[in-house]
């Protein structure tokens, strides 16, 4: 996917977060071992969320392998050691086809 699809469905992604209730803490937090789409938190609960997009839900969800979760969440102690954080977090994914925005939660699991 180019960076410009990328932002788009990035843009998308924040919108639907903000609509149910989530608030953006940061974009694109990049460390070494890769790079957070989006950083959100909702109820006490801080949110990585990477977003991928495609023609149909199983075409965009397949291309988060599992070094891409290993990535994230490598990046993830990066920013929570960086900040000097300790709270509850978790792993999630929006996926976003031409019809339909979805969150999926805990894709560590």
């Amino acid at each position: 996917m180019s960076r410009a699809k990328g932002n788009v469905a990035e843009d998308k992604a924040v919108e639907f977060l903000l609509e149910n209730g989530f608030a953006i803490v940061e974009r694109n937090f990049y460390s070494r071992f890769g790079e957070i789409d989006i950083i959100a938190v909702k109820d006490e609960v801080l949110h990585f969320i990477e977003v991928k997009s495609g023609l149909d839900y199983e075409s965009a969800i397949q291309n988060i392998t599992p070094t891409k979760i290993s990535r994230l969440v490598r990046t993830a102690n990066v920013y929570m050691k960086k900040n000097s954080l300790d709270v509850d977090f978790v792993f999630d994914a929006i996926v976003i086809t031409p019809k339909n925005i979805e969150i999926v939660e805990n894709i560590t699991l």
